[in-house]
Protein backbone atom coordinates (compact mmCIF):
# COMPACT_ATOMS: atom_id res chain seq x y z
CA UNK A 1 0.00 0.00 0.00
CA UNK A 2 1.00 3.61 -0.40
CA UNK A 3 -0.23 7.08 0.48
CA UNK A 4 -0.51 9.97 -1.99
CA UNK A 5 0.69 13.28 -0.55
CA UNK A 6 0.47 16.86 -1.87
CA UNK A 7 1.24 20.28 -0.48
CA UNK A 8 -1.77 22.57 -0.27
CA UNK A 9 -0.69 24.47 -3.39
CA UNK A 10 -2.18 21.49 -5.27
CA UNK A 11 -5.52 23.24 -4.68
CA UNK A 12 -7.63 20.06 -4.35
CA UNK A 13 -11.00 20.87 -2.73
CA UNK A 14 -11.41 19.29 0.70
CA UNK A 15 -14.31 17.12 -0.44
CA UNK A 16 -12.15 15.60 -3.20
CA UNK A 17 -9.23 15.10 -0.82
CA UNK A 18 -11.50 12.84 1.20
CA UNK A 19 -12.95 11.12 -1.87
CA UNK A 20 -9.55 10.24 -3.31
CA UNK A 21 -7.77 9.57 0.01
CA UNK A 22 -5.03 12.15 -0.49
CA UNK A 23 -3.01 13.63 2.36
CA UNK A 24 -2.35 17.37 2.33
CA UNK A 25 0.52 19.22 4.02
CA UNK A 26 -0.60 22.82 4.32
CA UNK A 27 1.24 26.03 3.74
CA UNK A 28 0.65 28.84 6.24
CA UNK A 29 0.25 32.42 5.03
CA UNK A 30 0.33 35.49 7.24
CA UNK A 31 -2.33 38.14 6.69
CA UNK A 32 -1.48 41.36 8.52
CA UNK A 33 0.69 39.27 10.80
CA UNK A 34 -1.99 36.69 11.59
CA UNK A 35 -1.41 33.05 10.53
CA UNK A 36 -3.80 31.55 7.99
CA UNK A 37 -3.58 27.81 7.33
CA UNK A 38 -4.13 27.46 3.60
CA UNK A 39 -5.96 24.11 3.63
CA UNK A 40 -8.97 23.35 5.83
CA UNK A 41 -10.08 19.69 5.53
CA UNK A 42 -13.58 20.37 6.83
CA UNK A 43 -14.88 22.93 4.32
CA UNK A 44 -17.50 22.35 1.64
CA UNK A 45 -16.82 23.80 -1.81
CA UNK A 46 -19.28 26.64 -1.05
CA UNK A 47 -17.44 27.40 2.19
CA UNK A 48 -14.08 27.31 0.38
CA UNK A 49 -15.41 29.83 -2.14
CA UNK A 50 -16.68 32.10 0.65
CA UNK A 51 -13.36 31.90 2.47
CA UNK A 52 -11.57 32.63 -0.81
CA UNK A 53 -13.69 35.75 -1.31
CA UNK A 54 -12.74 36.93 2.17
CA UNK A 55 -9.04 36.31 1.52
CA UNK A 56 -8.89 37.98 -1.89
CA UNK A 57 -10.93 40.93 -0.63
CA UNK A 58 -8.24 41.36 2.03
CA UNK A 59 -5.60 41.30 -0.71
CA UNK A 60 -7.58 43.91 -2.69
CA UNK A 61 -7.76 46.09 0.43
CA UNK A 62 -3.97 46.08 0.70
CA UNK A 63 -3.45 43.54 3.47
CA UNK A 64 0.15 42.58 4.12
CA UNK A 65 0.51 39.00 2.85
CA UNK A 66 3.52 36.86 3.65
CA UNK A 67 4.07 33.34 2.37
CA UNK A 68 6.66 30.80 3.42
CA UNK A 69 7.95 27.31 2.76
CA UNK A 70 6.79 24.09 4.33
CA UNK A 71 9.76 23.03 6.43
CA UNK A 72 11.72 19.84 5.90
CA UNK A 73 10.76 18.95 9.46
CA UNK A 74 7.06 19.09 8.60
CA UNK A 75 7.66 16.88 5.58
CA UNK A 76 9.70 14.42 7.61
CA UNK A 77 6.96 14.19 10.25
CA UNK A 78 4.32 13.52 7.60
CA UNK A 79 6.36 11.02 5.60
CA UNK A 80 7.52 9.18 8.72
CA UNK A 81 3.97 8.80 10.05
CA UNK A 82 2.93 7.17 6.77
CA UNK A 83 5.95 4.89 6.54
CA UNK A 84 5.55 3.73 10.14
CA UNK A 85 2.10 2.45 9.15
CA UNK A 86 3.79 0.24 6.56
CA UNK A 87 2.96 2.40 3.54
CA UNK A 88 5.13 3.95 0.83
CA UNK A 89 4.86 7.66 -0.03
CA UNK A 90 4.10 9.21 -3.43
CA UNK A 91 4.46 12.99 -3.19
CA UNK A 92 3.43 15.51 -5.87
CA UNK A 93 5.17 18.85 -5.46
CA UNK A 94 4.70 22.46 -6.45
CA UNK A 95 7.28 23.30 -9.14
CA UNK A 96 10.80 23.58 -7.76
CA UNK A 97 11.28 26.59 -10.05
CA UNK A 98 8.40 28.41 -8.36
CA UNK A 99 9.08 27.46 -4.74
CA UNK A 100 11.72 25.87 -2.54
CA UNK A 101 9.13 23.43 -1.19
CA UNK A 102 10.33 20.56 -3.38
CA UNK A 103 13.79 20.94 -1.91
CA UNK A 104 12.38 20.87 1.65
CA UNK A 105 10.62 17.61 0.83
CA UNK A 106 13.77 16.21 -0.84
CA UNK A 107 15.85 16.88 2.28
CA UNK A 108 13.25 15.12 4.43
CA UNK A 109 13.08 12.16 2.06
CA UNK A 110 16.87 11.79 2.00
CA UNK A 111 17.00 11.78 5.80
CA UNK A 112 14.31 9.12 6.03
CA UNK A 113 15.69 6.90 3.29
CA UNK A 114 19.04 6.60 5.09
CA UNK A 115 17.21 4.46 7.64
CA UNK A 116 13.66 4.02 6.31
CA UNK A 117 10.92 3.12 8.81
CA UNK A 118 9.46 -0.34 8.06
CA UNK A 119 11.77 -0.40 4.99
CA UNK A 120 9.25 1.71 3.06
CA UNK A 121 10.03 4.05 0.16
CA UNK A 122 9.37 7.62 -0.95
CA UNK A 123 8.97 8.74 -4.54
CA UNK A 124 8.64 12.41 -5.40
CA UNK A 125 7.21 13.90 -8.59
CA UNK A 126 7.82 17.57 -9.40
CA UNK A 127 4.67 18.75 -11.18
CA UNK A 128 6.71 21.58 -12.77
CA UNK A 129 3.52 23.54 -12.24
CA UNK A 130 1.13 24.73 -9.55
CA UNK A 131 -2.46 24.57 -8.34
CA UNK A 132 -4.68 21.97 -10.00
CA UNK A 133 -1.90 21.00 -12.40
CA UNK A 134 -0.47 19.35 -9.30
CA UNK A 135 -3.77 18.28 -7.85
CA UNK A 136 -5.14 16.55 -10.93
CA UNK A 137 -1.99 14.43 -11.17
CA UNK A 138 -2.59 13.27 -7.60
CA UNK A 139 -6.23 12.45 -8.41
CA UNK A 140 -5.16 10.40 -11.44
CA UNK A 141 -2.71 8.54 -9.19
CA UNK A 142 -5.52 7.79 -6.75
CA UNK A 143 -7.70 6.43 -9.55
CA UNK A 144 -4.87 4.18 -10.73
CA UNK A 145 -4.38 2.96 -7.16
CA UNK A 146 -8.09 2.08 -6.97
CA UNK A 147 -7.71 0.11 -10.21
CA UNK A 148 -5.06 -2.05 -8.55
CA UNK A 149 -1.90 -0.66 -10.16
CA UNK A 150 1.17 -0.98 -7.97
CA UNK A 151 3.26 1.81 -6.49
CA UNK A 152 6.13 1.83 -8.99
CA UNK A 153 3.89 1.42 -12.04
CA UNK A 154 1.84 4.44 -10.99
CA UNK A 155 4.87 6.55 -10.13
CA UNK A 156 6.61 5.64 -13.39
CA UNK A 157 3.53 6.58 -15.40
CA UNK A 158 2.80 9.80 -13.53
CA UNK A 159 6.40 10.96 -13.94
CA UNK A 160 5.66 11.36 -17.66
CA UNK A 161 2.56 13.51 -17.10
CA UNK A 162 4.09 16.89 -16.08
CA UNK A 163 5.54 17.23 -19.60
CA UNK A 164 1.95 17.41 -20.89
CA UNK A 165 -0.01 18.94 -17.99
CA UNK A 166 -0.53 22.60 -18.80
CA UNK A 167 -1.42 25.57 -16.66
CA UNK A 168 -2.59 28.72 -18.47
CA UNK A 169 -4.00 31.80 -16.80
CA UNK A 170 -4.85 35.48 -16.93
CA UNK A 171 -4.84 38.00 -14.10
CA UNK A 172 -7.06 40.84 -12.97
CA UNK A 173 -4.39 43.40 -12.02
CA UNK A 174 -0.81 43.37 -13.30
CA UNK A 175 0.59 44.90 -10.12
CA UNK A 176 0.73 41.50 -8.40
CA UNK A 177 2.96 40.12 -11.16
CA UNK A 178 5.14 43.21 -10.74
CA UNK A 179 5.40 42.61 -6.99
CA UNK A 180 6.77 39.11 -7.61
CA UNK A 181 9.25 40.29 -10.24
CA UNK A 182 7.53 38.67 -13.22
CA UNK A 183 6.75 42.08 -14.73
CA UNK A 184 8.31 45.52 -14.30
CA UNK A 185 6.38 48.11 -12.34
CA UNK A 186 6.23 50.48 -15.32
CA UNK A 187 4.98 47.73 -17.63
CA UNK A 188 2.29 46.83 -15.09
CA UNK A 189 1.17 50.45 -14.81
CA UNK A 190 0.99 50.97 -18.58
CA UNK A 191 -0.68 47.59 -19.09
CA UNK A 192 -3.38 48.37 -16.54
CA UNK A 193 -4.04 51.76 -18.14
CA UNK A 194 -4.37 50.15 -21.58
CA UNK A 195 -6.35 47.18 -20.20
CA UNK A 196 -3.69 44.73 -21.38
CA UNK A 197 -4.41 41.23 -20.07
CA UNK A 198 -1.56 38.77 -20.63
CA UNK A 199 -2.06 35.05 -21.04
CA UNK A 200 0.62 33.31 -18.99
CA UNK A 201 1.60 29.67 -18.76
CA UNK A 202 3.97 27.34 -16.99
CA UNK A 203 6.68 26.26 -19.44
CA UNK A 204 8.27 22.81 -19.63
CA UNK A 205 10.85 23.75 -17.01
CA UNK A 206 8.25 24.93 -14.50
CA UNK A 207 8.77 28.68 -14.92
CA UNK A 208 5.92 31.17 -15.48
CA UNK A 209 6.22 32.81 -18.90
CA UNK A 210 4.04 35.06 -21.04
CA UNK A 211 2.19 33.37 -23.88
CA UNK A 212 0.42 36.33 -25.51
CA UNK A 213 -1.32 39.63 -24.77
CA UNK A 214 -5.01 40.45 -25.06
CA UNK A 215 -6.86 43.76 -24.90
CA UNK A 216 -9.55 43.50 -22.25
CA UNK A 217 -10.83 40.87 -19.85
CA UNK A 218 -13.39 39.20 -22.12
CA UNK A 219 -10.82 38.78 -24.88
CA UNK A 220 -8.46 37.14 -22.38
CA UNK A 221 -11.14 34.74 -21.15
CA UNK A 222 -12.10 33.80 -24.71
CA UNK A 223 -8.44 33.23 -25.55
CA UNK A 224 -8.14 30.83 -22.60
CA UNK A 225 -11.20 28.95 -23.85
CA UNK A 226 -9.80 28.67 -27.39
CA UNK A 227 -6.38 27.65 -26.13
CA UNK A 228 -7.82 24.81 -24.07
CA UNK A 229 -10.20 23.59 -26.76
CA UNK A 230 -7.60 23.69 -29.54
CA UNK A 231 -4.72 22.00 -27.72
CA UNK A 232 -6.32 19.52 -25.30
CA UNK A 233 -5.98 15.81 -26.10
CA UNK A 234 -8.69 13.23 -25.43
CA UNK A 235 -10.89 15.69 -23.48
CA UNK A 236 -13.54 13.04 -22.83
CA UNK A 237 -10.98 11.26 -20.63
CA UNK A 238 -9.74 14.34 -18.81
CA UNK A 239 -10.41 16.37 -15.71
CA UNK A 240 -10.08 20.07 -16.52
CA UNK A 241 -9.19 22.25 -13.55
CA UNK A 242 -10.37 25.84 -13.13
CA UNK A 243 -9.00 27.91 -10.25
CA UNK A 244 -10.31 31.41 -9.70
CA UNK A 245 -9.17 34.10 -7.26
CA UNK A 246 -12.65 35.32 -6.29
CA UNK A 247 -13.84 35.44 -9.90
CA UNK A 248 -16.53 32.79 -9.75
CA UNK A 249 -18.80 34.20 -12.46
CA UNK A 250 -15.91 34.33 -14.92
CA UNK A 251 -14.98 30.75 -14.02
CA UNK A 252 -18.52 29.64 -14.86
CA UNK A 253 -18.30 31.53 -18.16
CA UNK A 254 -15.13 29.77 -19.33
CA UNK A 255 -16.48 26.39 -18.20
CA UNK A 256 -19.73 26.89 -20.13
CA UNK A 257 -17.90 28.08 -23.25
CA UNK A 258 -15.61 25.05 -23.21
CA UNK A 259 -18.60 22.72 -22.88
CA UNK A 260 -20.11 24.27 -26.02
CA UNK A 261 -17.06 23.19 -28.02
CA UNK A 262 -15.77 19.92 -26.57
CA UNK A 263 -16.97 17.05 -24.41
CA UNK A 264 -15.04 16.88 -21.15
CA UNK A 265 -15.09 14.05 -18.64
CA UNK A 266 -15.20 16.36 -15.61
CA UNK A 267 -14.41 19.86 -14.32
CA UNK A 268 -13.01 20.89 -10.97
CA UNK A 269 -13.89 24.55 -10.38
CA UNK A 270 -12.49 25.90 -7.12
CA UNK A 271 -11.12 28.96 -5.35
CA UNK A 272 -7.43 29.54 -6.05
CA UNK A 273 -5.22 28.35 -3.22
CA UNK A 274 -3.85 31.19 -1.09
CA UNK A 275 -0.17 30.28 -1.35
CA UNK A 276 0.27 30.70 -5.09
CA UNK A 277 -2.88 32.82 -5.52
CA UNK A 278 -1.34 35.65 -3.51
CA UNK A 279 1.38 35.98 -6.17
CA UNK A 280 -1.02 36.33 -9.12
CA UNK A 281 -3.69 38.32 -7.32
CA UNK A 282 -7.49 38.65 -7.18
CA UNK A 283 -9.55 37.92 -10.31
CA UNK A 284 -7.02 35.48 -11.72
CA UNK A 285 -8.53 32.68 -13.79
CA UNK A 286 -6.35 29.61 -14.37
CA UNK A 287 -7.01 26.49 -16.48
CA UNK A 288 -5.25 23.12 -16.13
CA UNK A 289 -5.38 20.27 -18.62
CA UNK A 290 -3.33 17.75 -20.63
CA UNK A 291 -2.07 18.57 -24.13
CA UNK A 292 0.52 16.82 -26.31
CA UNK A 293 3.26 18.93 -24.67
CA UNK A 294 3.88 22.15 -22.77
CA UNK A 295 4.68 24.29 -25.80
CA UNK A 296 1.04 24.85 -26.95
CA UNK A 297 2.09 25.63 -30.51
Amino acid sequence: MFQIVVDSAANIPAQLVKKYDIRVISFVNYVNGQPLTCFDPDLTMEQERAKGKEYYNAVRAGAEIKTGLISSGDFEECFRSIMEKGEDVLYFSLSKNISGTFNSARIAAQELMENPPMERRIRMIDSLNASLAQGILAIYASEMRSQGMDFDAIADKLETYPARMNGVFTVGDLKYLAQTGRLSGSAALIGNILSIKPILRGNKDGYIVQYKKCRGRKAALNTLVSLVCETIVNPEEQIIGIAHADSYEDSLYVMEEIQKRIHVREFINTSYDYCTGSHVGPDTIAMFYMAKDRELL
